[in-house]
């Protein structure tokens, strides 16, 4: 099974990644984040939210960053049939594709559950998979802003992909940690790209 977890490059980038948005609250806090430091993130959205926000969805899109499929409603996509999983992303690639004029050209699958069968239906959509290579993160958990940090800044790297959430409850704490961590890596040397920028460097 093909899951991203980085992207091998002799490049100093790095992707920023957001899952489960919009939302109208941590969202634009994101985007004038990047703004910034002149970065660009991907957004992982599930269509679900993006009903409700579209607003806030294409002004991500407008604001120069690449927004992903993470499904309609956030299931587990090995636990529901694969018509069922078939349906999730291409409800979802039609809300992106109406709200932004784009098509979604990423996936990632909610709590990167995944399989072979699920694979098959995302390759026949022509989705690469994306993970993460900082999951010990856990930020949807509310571990503290240090914990965050101290636990991304352990993994990062030419390529790496970088996994928070904008979505679901109270995401203070990522913003917090993101501000920082934009900052510290752009001081670094590191550019801050999308998915579909970072998987274009790609060397292996």
């Amino acid at each position: 099974m093909n899951i991203i977890q980085q992207v091998s490059t002799t490049q100093k980038a790095v992707a920023f990644t957001f899952d489960d948005g919009p939302n109208p609250e941590y969202t634009p806090q994101l985007l004038d984040i990047f703004d910034e430091v002149s970065g660009r993130a991907t957004f992982f959205m599930m269509g679900k939210q993006i009903e409700l926000y579209p607003e806030t969805a294409l002004d991500v899109h407008v604001r120069k960053h690449e927004i992903g499929n993470h499904t309609f409603s956030h299931p587990f996509m090995t636990q529901i049939s694969l018509e069922e999983c078939e349906r999730e992303l291409l409800v979802t690639d039609e809300l992106i594709t109406e709200v932004t004029g784009t098509k979604p050209v990423v996936m990632r699958p909610p709590y990167l559950d995944f399989n072979e069968e699920v694979q098959a239906i995302t390759d026949k959509m022509g989705y690469p998979v994306i993970g993460s290579n900082n999951g010990g993160t856990r930020d949807w958990e509310m571990p503290g802003v240090d914990h965050i940090l101290e636990v991304t800044r352990a993994q990062v790297g030419c390529g790496s992909i970088l996994l928070f959430h904008d979505g679901f409850g109270d995401r203070s704490q990522t913003i917090e940690a993101v501000r920082i961590l934009a900052k510290e890596l752009t001081d670094q040397g590191y550019r801050l790209v999308t998915v579909s920028e970072l998987l274009q460097m790609s060397e292996s």
